[in-house]
This record gives C-alpha cells, sequence and structure tokens, in this order.
C-alpha cells in the first residue's frame, strides 16, 4: 500500500464535499449520455432511416461496444499513470467533458446515419475518458469504511443522471437538436462544480515507475492474479447492464411499436417513468449504502437489487398496457437505487491491485458499458425474430442470473 493509500485508510472523516462533487460529477457524463442513448439517438436515426431504425439502434450499439472497450482499458490505465498538480483523475475528466460536449454538436448536425454513426464513436472515447478515472477517485481518497456512503453519493448521481434526463429528454421527441444542445449545457455546468468540489492532492511528486517489455503489456492487460471475485463482479454487472439496456434501449420502441401509443402520449409516460425512477432510486441509494456500511455486507443489497430489477422488467410481458410500464419503473426503480448505492464499494472492495485502480476499475465498470451496449443488441435480434414479449423475459433471466453471480464472491460479505 502507497503513502497516499495509507493516509486515506487513516482518515476517520467521511469526505463531504468529495461525496457531494462525485453525485455531481456522475450526473454529468450519464445524464447526457442516457438522455442521447435512450431517447434523442434513437429518435434520430428514426428521423433519418425510419424504414431500418431498430437495425440501426443495435449496429450503433454494437460498434460502440468495441470502442468502449479499448478506451475505457486504455484511458483508465494512462490515469493511473498521470502525474500533474490535479492529481491523477482530473485531467482525464476535464479532457473527456470537453471532447464529449463537442461531438454533441456534431452528432445534433448530422445529416446522415454513417456521420451520426462516425461521431457517437468519437463521443465513446470522450465519454470512456470520465468514466474509469471518476470512479477511481473513491479507491484514491475515501476509506474502506466509508466506501459504502461515498458509493451512495455517486450512486444516487447515476440514479439522477439516468432518470432526470430521461424525463427533460422526451419533451425534445420533436426538437431533438434542442434536446441535445441542452444536454450538452447540463454536461458543462455540472462537470464545472464537480471538478471544484473534488479536490486530489497532487500526483507530480508520486513514484512512477518506468514501463519496459512486459511491464507494458502488464499495465494494460486483464488482471490475472487474486482475481476471482473480481470477475464475479464484473458478469454480475456484465447481466444486470444487459438487463438495463435491454429495457432502456428500446423503451421508446416499446411504448410506440409494442404499446402503440402516440407521440404525446409516449412523452408523457416516459416523463412520468423517470420521475418515478429518479425519485425512488434516489430514495433508495440514500438509504442503501450507509445501512450497508453499518451492516457490513454489501453482496446482499446488490444480489436483492439485481432480482427486483428482473421482476420490474418481466411486467410489460403481462400486459402492453402502459401501466407495465409505470410498474417497471416503481420495482425496477427500488432495485437500481439499491445497486448504484451499494456496486461500487463492492467493486473496490474486489480490486485484485489498488496501484492499478482505475485500470481495473475501467475494467469492471466496462462491464456496465458494455451491458448497455450488448443490451439492445440482443434486445433487437429478439425483437426482429420473435417479437417484444419475449425480450421482456430476457431482461428478467439476465438480472437474476447477475444476482446469482454476486453470491459467489468470496471476498467481501
Amino acid at each position: 500500500m502507497d503513502a497516499t493509500n495509507m493516509n486515506v485508510e487513516k482518515s476517520t472523516k467521511m469526505p463531504k464535499k468529495l461525496a457531494i462533487g462525485l453525485l455531481i460529477g456522475c450526473m454529468s457524463w450519464m445524464g447526457p449520455y442516457t438522455a442521447l442513448s435512450g431517447t434523442l439517438l434513437p429518435a434520430k436515426i428514426g428521423v433519418l432511416d425510419e424504414a431500418h431504425k431498430v437495425m440501426w439502434v443495435s449496429t450503433f450499439a454494437l460498434i460502440a461496444m468495441v470502442v468502449a472497450t479499448i478506451a475505457n482499458i486504455i484511458e483508465g490505465a494512462l490515469s493511473d499513470r498521470t502525474r500533474t498538480k490535479i492529481g491523477r483523475r482530473k485531467p482525464w475528466i476535464i479532457g473527456g467533458t470537453i471532447a464529449s460536449v463537442i461531438m454533441f454538436f456534431f452528432i445534433s448536425w448530422a445529416p446522415t446515419v454513417q456521420l451520426l454513426l462516425t461521431f457517437w464513436v468519437i463521443y465513446q472515447i470522450g465519454l470512456n475518458a470520465i468514466v474509469a478515472p471518476m470512479v477511481a477517485i473513491i479507491s484514491d481518497s475515501v476509506s474502506k469504511k466509508h466506501r459504502g456512503t461515498a458509493s451512495a453519493f455517486y450512486g444516487v448521481g447515476m440514479s439522477v443522471g439516468a432518470y432526470g434526463s430521461a424525463a427533460i429528454a422526451a419533451p425534445f421527441l420533436g426538437n431533438i437538436t434542442g434536446g441535445i444542445w441542452t444536454m450538452a449545457g447540463i454536461q458543462v455546468v455540472l462537470a464545472t462544480i464537480s471538478m471544484l468540489l473534488i479536490k486530489q492532492k497532487s500526483s507530480k511528486d508520486d513514484v512512477l515507475l518506468p514501463l519496459k517489455g512486459k511491464d507494458i503489456f502488464n499495465q494494460f492487460i486483464f488482471p490475472v492474479t487474486n482475481a476471482r471475485d473480481f470477475y464475479l463482479a464484473a458478469v454480475g454487472k456484465l447481466l444486470f447492464q444487459v438487463a438495463t439496456g435491454m429495457f432502456i434501449g428500446y423503451q421508446l420502441y416499446i411504448l410506440t411499436d409494442y404499446m402503440l401509443l402516440s407521440t404525446g402520449k409516449t412523452a408523457s409516460i416516459l416523463s412520468m417513468m423517470s420521475l418515478l425512477m429518479m425519485v425512488i432510486s434516489m430514495a433508495m441509494g440514500a438509504l442503501a449504502g450507509p445501512l450497508a456500511d453499518k451492516l457490513g455486507t454489501l453482496k446482499i443489497p446488490v444480489m436483492v437489487a439485481s432480482v427486483l430489477v428482473g421482476i420490474g422488467g418481466f411486467m410489460p410481458f403481462i400486459s402492453n398496457q402502459p401501466w407495465t410500464m409505470l410498474a417497471y419503473a416503481v420495482i425496477a426503480g427500488v432495485g437500481t437505487g439499491m445497486y448504484l448505492s451499494v456496486d461500487q464499494a463492492l467493486n473496490i472492495a474486489v480490486l485484485p491491485n489498488p496501484a492499478t485502480a482505475a485500470k481495473d476499475l475501467g475494467i469492471i465498470n466496462l462491464s456496465a458499458t458494455l451491458g448497455q451496449i450488448i443490451g439492445p443488441i440482443v434486445a433487437g435480434i429478439i425483437i426482429s425474430s420473435i417479437g417484444y414479449r419475449y425480450m421482456f423475459i430476457a431482461v428478467a433471466v439476465s438480472a437474476i442470473l447477475g444476482g446469482i453471480m454476486i453470491l459467489f464472491i468470496k471476498k467481501v460479505k
């Protein structure tokens, strides 16, 4: 353990300002990303090529998955080795934010699906420069006894960002460009506030071992030592995110094509779902993290949360009436709030090596990115071949299997 981590573990106080900065920082990228991937991007694809929109959504997801996989690992590993006056993580977060916002404007302008895809891929590179370094701040700066609470702040930020942004994006279905520009503005404001709140010590004087031969290879590969629980957590997260990715990636089309709702009714239901999920997940997130710290358990909340998301995702199988989407919002909102508040603490607890925290967290959190990308691909295949109803079965199965994976972790209670 290096000197910085030793000082962190000796700390008796919860770093509240940093925790608030993480909450706002997570909102800054999660909100715009979710608004685009779940609502505005499918809507723009539909405008550009209505006849092939389902195929294009899957194609966008597949190509973005490949790019995100590479970018997340490389950018996370490079942030571990970054030495600046403002620390290891902030330069990457700031740079990624700038790149993401620039791409928003190009995405809004794109006159063809092919150009839109190109800009979406570049956006993924900027996005992943934010994601891996930001979550590593918890490992860098928060002691073990407070990580459940810090993770809860981060999780609440994810909930507000994901569901609050969807509520903001829904009214822009008739003005897609305006919606994308609004998301860009939100990201700039929130990221700026976050970076002002998060203070990290200079990393200029930290020891930086030179990389030679095999060391270079090891710096960027998946961990192979003491990594059993690490991969169980990664697979559990992947399956959970595949389930949510299937549902969220096609929630617009579920309402318009499966439930046959008008544009106005669709926007109304999307807004109601987003509000329900945001409020419920925030409440559960605020409770679950501190409770996990108090009880000394991380596995059970994550497992229960996965099962609840699976139950919620199954609801539209019962009926193609809008009430089932609201039922999903309530049940999955409880599960998602629990999951997001505790999951990051679980991820940090199973890290094989704190010295490569951002790279390894980038890999394990890559499961979330991959799940959100694989989910729509799987959903598109199911929808195109056997219909929407069977997709809801797949959502339930994937989420519950994800929870089962977490139960096999031995290192964490």
